[in-house]
């Protein structure tokens, strides 16, 4: 049966505390150092601690060291490595091919979505050089995703929420080439989320002022079922620079979407244990996003970009049926709350937004007109609020009917901050009476583990009324209280049984429990231990059964698909050059991160196309594809359009 992995960032130890409560079968975070957020480092000692938590429910911990290596940092790398395997890890996201070629731990590596995995020949060459999961390009349509199945075995990993890099990732050097901070080396600076304007080659402007290289975030929820039968196994929500309140309510989210597939299915399953319950109602809108797009993975389509504001729309609640001084009437099936933070673009496509003071509805129902909540379908009624922002907004907003959204709902946010995500894992539970005292026994239910027991010695006292002690016994020992457990199955016996359903209709039935008086205190001490105990147990089950990577130095037989590496390549240190050279490749230029070139270089690349976003689309107009100019105080780029392979270059000229 496949495993389903539902895979949640972390940018730090309670990030990936609460991703794991709800509902992440793995989550991915940054060490110490070299992971490409640079912002986000965490000490061994946290890691260590995400490690034995994620272990309880046979949930995987992921450690980013996926930036570029300098020659003098990659023993202090090596000894990185050898500290999370020490630690727990079960995989380093790698994107620098140096450490193959090191005496490195038997940690599994995985290949990140930096080493630019586009199709079938690079994934099989990763495959056999020792990566156990490979990470795709998020540009990669459902039909790229089949063929790279169809003819590769390593398991699959591919985006499915958050925030899009405009580049082919690995493949972007604009932050680099501007202000010296490498995407690369995990200081992007973002550019691309900056205003620019576009110009034709003769300095004409043709856009003014808009995020031209901003995208939308990702959405992929509606394609998850599609994904698996292309061949992905690991559905990746990106986010390490997130809040904890994000990867709440999207692993959340995520969760309930693939179980809901996994349950009418008999040939996949979850990749680790334990349902969780959270104490909100999960919805994506909620969180911040600059509006959905699922990109690529049904071919080019219109509306990819966030050309007016890279900050977070939220949910979209109606339209607006009339302003007045700082009022506002919404037309919305959903409930405003005081201190809910609304937002719409002006008249000039500004993106404005303020804080409601008072919500006032009007109970009329306008039946002609239905918004769907994701919690419930109501239909639309007349809502005013008003809020003592300075905005005007009778003349900001463009026309009574447009539309307006919600990016802060404070009620719904206090329910989230709430949220401990209630992960429980199912038991089997068995007492027993044992000669020089009592036993209590327990197992994952439905599962082939072993039984783990705790013992007590005590002198017996018989209950005067063994009905009531029995049943005391058995109301104590079936709380749990906060632990991760709760008890699926329990019974009495004399002896430890295989399994709670032996003690009925079996031997164990025969032999009728003698009732004991047994303090409170002392069952719940039993319990404790017995908690103690099973922990330990699943924490060093799933350390002893991580999957090992042949450490051995790959062969020469394994040729790269390419015999020249160009900056492109991103080889800045010499164990990499030696790596490249042992499986083929013949002339290897150094990155742009180790020289300084005043070349023509081209800094990204990129499946968004401005001119089909702007309607200049060569093909649809019918006219060549001119060269056109990205310009802002940073710099002036060209624009090279790639119809065939429908794709764009910036490039920064000589």
């Amino acid at each position: 049966m496949k495993k389903i992995e539902l895979l949640s960032p972390a940018k730090n130890l309670e990030v990936g505390i609460a991703a794991i409560n709800h509902g992440a079968d793995a989550v991915y975070i940054g060490g110490p150092s070299f992971g490409a957020r640079e912002k986000v480092g965490n000490s061994i000692e946290d890691i260590e601690t995400l490690c034995r938590h994620a272990a309880l429910f046979d949930a995987k911990v992921y450690v980013t060291m996926n930036t570029l290596l300098f020659d003098n940092e990659l023993e202090d790398a090596r000894k990185l490595a050898y500290d999370c395997w020490n630690a727990g890890v079960d995989a380093l996201i790698v994107q620098d091919m140096a450490l193959l070629n090191m005496d490195m731990p038997p940690i599994a590596l995985h290949a990140s979505t930096q080493c630019h995995n586009i199709d079938a020949e690079k994934v099989k060459f990763l495959e056999d050089v020792g990566f156990s999961q490979v990470v795709l390009a998020r540009e990669l349509s459902i039909e790229q995703i089949k063929d790279i199945r169809s003819k590769t075995t390593v398991p699959l990993e591919y985006f499915i929420h958050g925030a899009l890099c405009v580049s082919y990732s690995g493949q972007c050097y604009l932050s680099h080439v501007i202000g010296g901070r490498s995407a690369n080396r995990g200081a992007c600076a973002q550019p691309c989320r900056l205003s620019w304007n576009l110009e034709n080659a003769e300095g004409r402007r043709l856009v003014s002022n808009r995020h031209l290289l901003s995208l939308r975030d990702l959405n992929n929820s509606k394609n998850i079922e599609e994904l698996i039968d292309a061949g992905i196994t690991s559905f990746k929500i990106e986010g390490r620079l997130k809040d904890i309140d994000y990867v709440k309510n999207v692993t959340a989210f995520y969760r309930k979407t693939i179980d809901e597939i996994i349950e009418r299915r008999n040939d996949i399953c979850r990749s680790s244990r334990g349902e969780s319950n959270p104490a909100f109602y999960p919805n994506p809108e909620k969180s911040f996003s600059r509006g959905f797009t699922d990109y690529f993975i049904h071919g080019r389509q219109k509306y990819i970009d966030a050309p007016y504001s890279p900050k977070s729309m939220g949910e979209y609640l109606g339209t607006i049926e009339k302003v007045k001084n700082k009022s506002v009437t919404i037309r919305t099936g959903k409930t405003l709350h005081n201190g809910d933070g609304l937002c719409f673009l002006d008249r000039e496509n500004n993106l404005l937004g303020f804080n409601v003071n008072a919500v006032s509805r009007d109970a009329s129902m306008l039946p002609t007109i239905k918004h769907i909540d994701t919690s419930k379908n109501r239909q639309s009624q007349r809502q005013t609020v008003t809020s003592n922002s300075d905005i005007s907004m009778a003349t900001r907003f463009k026309i009574e009917g447009s539309k307006i959204f919600r990016n802060s709902d404070l009620v719904w946010q206090k329910e989230v901050e709430k949220s401990q995500g209630n992960r429980k894992m199912k038991i089997d539970l068995i007492f027993t009476d044992t000669e020089d005292g009592f036993a209590l026994s327990a197992k994952l239910h439905d599962t082939d583990s072993e039984y783990i027991t705790t013992y007590l010695s005590a002198e017996k006292e018989i209950a005067n009324n063994a009905e009531k002690a029995l049943e005391n016994i058995k109301n104590k020992l079936l709380q749990w209280g906060d632990t991760e457990f709760v008890v699926e199955e329990f019974c009495f016996s004399h002896q430890v049984a295989e399994s709670p359903s032996q003690c009925q209709g079996s031997e164990f039935s025969v032999q009728q429990p003698t009732a004991y008086f047994i303090r409170a205190s002392v069952l719940g001490e039993m319990k404790k231990d017995l908690v103690e105990k099973l922990r330990s147990y699943l924490i060093e089950k799933h350390r002893d059964e991580r999957e090992r990577r042949d450490v051995k130095a790959t062969t020469s037989d394994i040729i790269y698909p390419k015999e020249h590496l160009t900056y492109l390549g991103n080889v800045i240190n010499k164990k990499a050059r030696e790596f490249y050279e042992l499986h083929g490749v013949k002339d290897i230029e150094d990155g742009l991160e180790k020289i300084k070139s005043n070349d023509e270089l081209v800094v990204m690349t990129t499946k968004h196309c401005i001119r089909y976003a702007n309607n200049i689309c060569s093909k649809e107009i019918g006219k060549p594809a001119t060269s056109l100019y990205l310009v802002n105080d940073k710099g002036r780029f060209r624009l090279d359009f790639d119809c065939r392979n429908c794709c764009m270059k910036v490039i920064k000229e000589k």
